[in-house]
């Protein structure tokens, strides 16, 4: 079948999309595969741009979503999750640590042998929120199309081979959504609260370009709001659908013709770094699984290269220790947003 849709109109593309993105979400959700939805959007848009589709969610909108994850993340940061991150700080370091010179490894290695030029290897390998890094990139000089070619690729495949561990590798018993099991808010006020949080800060984070801003503000404002009992953070199933759709598309449709055809000769060496990055990521989950009292899925997750807003919606589509998950998460975030920069910067000129 040869489906094109480069001289269709966007009401016919956006029909499509949205067509595809409910029957492919349907059947991964028969299957009880995890974030469902975000991978059958994902997978969706991606199908749609190889077939010249033209589409574009606008940056405001997934800046939003973020925004929702970061409420949906901070929901799992309880005060008892923040007492074993300020009590655990070695290994959440050391496994920081251990990923982020591991992605920068790698990336040094594409560079030396001439795949990309100066840093931007560091860049689209490090492990943090994938948007984040591709603004930062931009801001430190790196080939911010390739970075995001990277970045997104990384994302789409973490979060694949993540939803497929969960989902062979996790007893039906356990699957389990473990958020709220109601569509609409049961809480007015507390919805009115989250939203505002949600939006208006990612808002801000947005509009004052703060890499990362827009998911992790929204979760610290909240995460502090729940720990003094101010907030119940109130995400009805209707705005998580539609929060997992549009990261979903999002990333789905960064996955342009233009970023593709610049990238295509290098995609062999990109798929064998990314692959290796996910498999020493895993050699570290197994030692924090040895080291730590956590299942094996859980510290698969926590170690997991990002993204962390994908990583968070199948955190919360599994019963794992969601708030060790995203407390790892946010302090490796953190940790590539101190140091990644310098390193990059030594990299790109020290280390050529």
């Amino acid at each position: 079948m040869n489906l094109r849709f480069s001289q269709s109109g966007a009401a016919i593309c956006w029909g499509a999309l949205l067509a595809f993105s409910i029957l492919l979400s349907y059947f991964l959700n028969l299957g009880h595969f995890p974030a469902a939805i975000l991978l059958g959007c994902m997978f969706s848009a991606i199908l749609m741009v190889t077939r010249g589709a033209k589409l574009l969610i606008p940056k405001w909108y997934f800046a939003l979503a973020q925004g929702v994850i970061g409420c949906l993340m901070a929901r799992s940061l309880q005060p008892q999750a923040l007492d074993t991150l300020v009590h655990h700080w070695p290994i959440f370091m050391g496994v920081s640590l251990a990923v982020f010179s591991v992605s920068v490894g790698l990336g040094w290695l594409l560079m030396r042998r001439g795949i990309f030029p100066g840093s931007t290897a560091v860049w689209g390998l490090a492990p943090g929120a994938a948007a984040a890094m591709v603004m930062m990139a931009e801001s430190y000089g790196a080939d911010v199309r390739l970075v995001a070619f990277m970045q997104y690729l990384r994302v789409a495949m973490v979060t694949t081979i993540a939803a497929l561990i969960a989902h062979f590798c996790t007893s039906m018993a356990v699957m389990q959504v473990s958020t709220q099991s109601h569509w609409f808010a049961v809480d007015g006020l507390n919805l009115a609260i989250t939203l505002v949080i949600a939006v208006g800060i990612s808002t801000v984070a947005y509009k004052l370009a703060i890499p990362g801003g827009s998911m992790f503000l929204p979760m610290i404002l909240a995460t502090v709001l729940q720990y003094f009992g101010l907030l119940v953070i109130e995400l009805p199933l209707l705005l998580l659908t539609a929060t997992y759709a549009i990261i979903g598309w999002s990333i789905g449709l960064r996955f342009n013709s233009a970023i593709l055809k610049h990238a295509w000769q290098s995609l062999p060496q990109v798929l064998t770094a990314i692959s290796t990055l996910i498999v020493l990521s895993g050699l570290i989950a197994i030692g924090l699984w040895r080291l730590a009292d956590y299942d094996l899925f859980t510290a698969y997750l926590a170690s997991s290269p990002g993204g962390a807003d994908s990583i968070a919606v199948i955190a919360a589509t599994t019963t794992v220790d969601a708030g060790f998950v995203m407390s790892m998460q946010l302090s490796r975030f953190l940790f590539v947003l101190i140091f990644g920069p310098v390193v990059s910067k030594f990299v790109a000129t020290k280390m050529a």
